[in-house]
């Protein structure tokens, strides 16, 4: 149970203005319930699974639903959500950052405790009701992507097996998660809502920016990788690295062969590309948009 205590001798940031909820958040209890408790998100993936494609079979013969008003509203709910939470940690990071360094940040697991230490738990629950977004795509027959399901279940599950063991890379996880999701899903409840008329570079940019977020992500393990085999400190383990960079590595190629059938592919060259038309034109559209 030794990987359940917080061991930091850093002092978590704390800044002038902090919510109560911020002020007296402890990690404790919350690391010990995913110890005991992390399995549960392999059922709920399973049922999700299940739920998934059992609804598309339901609605081979059936007319879509117009849930343009829902989707907008919780593409939203999940857009300030997201603004918030990485307004807050960027702020604890940003602030170890400058004062202790780079190495700090990735590897020194003090982003469990205070402010930083309360979002980066949010975040970790987070990952379950993000799973409602495919309901969406089911019930309005749009075209369902094999990167988005996979994604979904492999992130809740690796987000729930880690964080009792304080792996320090989640911060970095985190932050990059909360910053591509905040400009995503503002996107989603822009388009949804029919406010305005978005230009289609927009897509692209963030298509760009999940595929250096899964970049990084592969960096940022090698880098513990490199420190702990030189006889460094690093938060985390063999075990934990290679699961996560097996998942950063299989988002990394799968959004790459996103963006070259998408953005790179001549129309009409093959039917890929004019399937990719009729059925969702982008990323943003495997969302239902």
């Amino acid at each position: 149970m030794e990987h359940l205590r917080v061991n930091s001798t850093l002092k978590p940031f704390e800044p002038a203005f902090m919510f109560e909820f911020e002020r007296q958040f402890q990690p404790g209890p919350n690391l010990i319930w995913f110890y005991n408790n992390w399995q549960l998100s392999i059922v709920f993936s399973v049922l999700y699974v299940v739920l998934v494609f059992g609804g598309r079979r339901l609605m081979q013969s059936r007319q879509p639903f117009d849930l343009r008003l829902p989707l907008a509203v919780w593409s939203a709910a999940l857009a300030a959500f997201s603004w918030m939470g990485m307004i807050r940690f960027a702020t604890g990071t940003f602030s170890i950052l400058r004062t202790h360094g780079l190495d700090a940040t990735i590897c020194n697991p003090v982003l469990f405790k205070g402010m930083a230490g309360f979002w980066l738990w949010i975040f970790t629950l987070s990952k379950l009701p993000e799973l409602i977004d495919t309901a969406f795509i089911v019930l309005r027959k749009q075209n369902l992507i094999f990167l988005h399901w996979y994604h979904h279940i492999t992130v809740l599950m690796y987000s729930w097996y880690s964080y009792p063991q304080t792996v320090a890379l989640a911060g970095s996880f985190c932050l990059m998660n909360f910053t591509v999701h905040s400009l995503m899903y503002s996107y989603y409840a822009i388009k949804a809502s029919r406010l305005l008329r978005i230009p289609n570079w927009v897509g692209l940019v963030i298509t760009t920016l999940q595929i250096t977020q899964m970049l990084v992500g592969c960096v940022v393990n090698g880098y513990a990788y490199w420190k702990i085999r030189n006889g460094g400190y690093c938060s985390t383990n063999e075990q934990n690295m290679t699961v996560s960079s097996v998942m950063y590595f299989s988002y990394l190629v799968l959004f790459l062969n996103f963006f070259i059938g998408r953005y790179l592919s001549k129309p009409g060259s093959d039917g890929k590309r004019k399937d990719l038309n009729k059925n969702g034109s982008s990323l943003q559209e495997k969302k239902g948009l």
